[in-house]
């Protein structure tokens, strides 16, 4: 993204022979909107916002209350290099708002850029690298998915097993040209099953950049007559698709790292509410089918090596700890995700909260007796709905419009 203001928006728009304007938003699950307009209609667009029906969105108003405007945020602002040269298209991400002018409280991005203010406040930063896996199936021969995957290739695997290679590489340019920074990419353990990574970023830039990769992968998947999918266990006896969320917490005065004792309380935070939080980092009925298998956690524990626990410390040299939640899988939505990971955690802060000790066993290897002294996540999603209902931790967190969409 371009992070440009909304003079250089415009004359870049001019400059660049842009003819139509894409206005993005998500809907309280994460799904991507847009309303495209013409390029005449930007100006009006910062100054007076785009109106659109908002009872057709999932979790946002009632027809008796259906109007919302859109407002472009410039530094968004991306060429999608997918469209043409000439009369191309540009895409910038929104802030939502009521007719009146103030905010709407289901903004989901909105409501991240909040929370990432509340941490500010504690003279605190908080980085986020994503990690979103995804399927390649093939379609038939009429365009439709199949449920046959693109190739049969494992962990790591090279071509000509893996049917991926090319496909991978297509995407990790597009990001690059669209401003996003691949750092690795590699067949995962599935059949068809892919992984890119790319640089972290603040967290907002990091949800920004999530829904942008699925847009991005999705796109370049269908060019190359191909469906992605990233359903949390498209395949039932295979690996799931995680969402690892890779958390690093820095100074904002200074840039230095936390006192360990600041770290130790962000992540016990995060074990203390994470089972609360699941109906949010895995909102769909199949999201429990990926829990408790191929390393995918489903008991709350930590570990600084054990890949298969909800929270993994990974080996890092001083000038850069993170910590690896686990859990999360790929049909969450990340703006609601990264800003609860950091309520959570800001919480453990503030309460002074102490991890417990950390767990280096595999715990489908242990006697049940064993198991059961970590407490395990919700089985299943009324399960989980039910815990979040419940949470006071959830109901002072979450706006009303978004606490319902995920308890009811």
């Amino acid at each position: 993204m371009m992070n440009v203001s909304q003079r250089e928006a415009a004359e870049l728009i001019e400059s660049s022979d842009i003819k139509f304007v894409r206005l993005a938003f998500c809907d309280v699950f994460g799904v991507q909107k847009n309303i495209s307009v013409q390029a005449s209609e930007l100006a009006r667009a910062f100054e007076q916002g785009i109106a659109f029906d908002a009872s057709s969105i999932a979790g946002f108003r009632d027809p008796s209350h259906s109007d919302l405007f859109l407002f472009p945020d410039a530094a968004t602002m991306t060429l999608l290099p997918w469209r043409p040269s000439r009369g191309g298209v540009a895409r910038l991400f929104c802030e939502i708002r009521n007719p009146d002018g103030t905010p709407f409280s289901a903004d989901c991005r909105r409501f991240l850029a909040d929370t990432e203010q509340l941490l500010a406040e504690h003279d605190l930063r908080c980085d986020i690298g994503a990690e979103c896996e995804f399927y390649l199936f093939k379609l038939d021969e009429n365009g439709n998915p199949t449920d046959t995957p693109l190739d049969r290739a494992g962990y790591f695997d090279i071509a000509p097993a893996d049917g991926g290679e090319n496909v991978r590489r297509e995407i990790c340019q597009t990001l690059e040209t669209m401003g996003i920074q691949p750092e690795r990419s590699h067949h995962e353990q599935g059949p068809g099953q892919n992984e890119i990574d790319f640089r972290y970023s603040n967290a907002l830039s990091a949800a920004d950049n999530v829904v942008t990769f699925k847009q991005v992968v999705s796109t370049v998947a269908a060019r190359n007559g191909l469906w992605a999918s990233f359903s949390p266990k498209p395949i039932t006896g295979e690996a799931g698709n995680g969402f690892h969320i890779n958390i690093s917490l820095a100074r904002i005065s200074d840039g230095t790292i936390p006192d360990e004792s600041v770290l130790c309380s962000f992540m016990a935070g995060l074990l203390a509410h994470a089972p609360e939080m699941t109906a949010v980092l895995n909102p769909l009925a199949e999201s429990y089918a990926r829990l408790g298998k191929d390393k995918a956690p489903n008991r709350v524990s930590w570990s600084p090596n054990n890949r298969s626990q909800l929270i993994r410390i990974p080996a890092a040299d001083a000038t850069h700890q993170r910590m690896e939640l686990r859990s999360p899988d790929a049909s969450a939505n990340p703006y609601l995700a990264f800003a609860l990971v950091i309520r959570a955690g800001l919480d453990g802060i503030l309460r002074g909260l102490k991890s417990p000790p950390p767990c280096n066993d595999n715990l489908l290897d242990l006697p049940a007796d064993a198991v059961n002294q970590y407490p395990a996540l919700p089985a299943d999603l009324r399960a989980a709905r039910k815990l979040a209902a419940e949470s006071a931790f959830m109901k002072a967190s979450l706006p009303a419009h978004l606490f319902d969409a995920y308890t009811e």
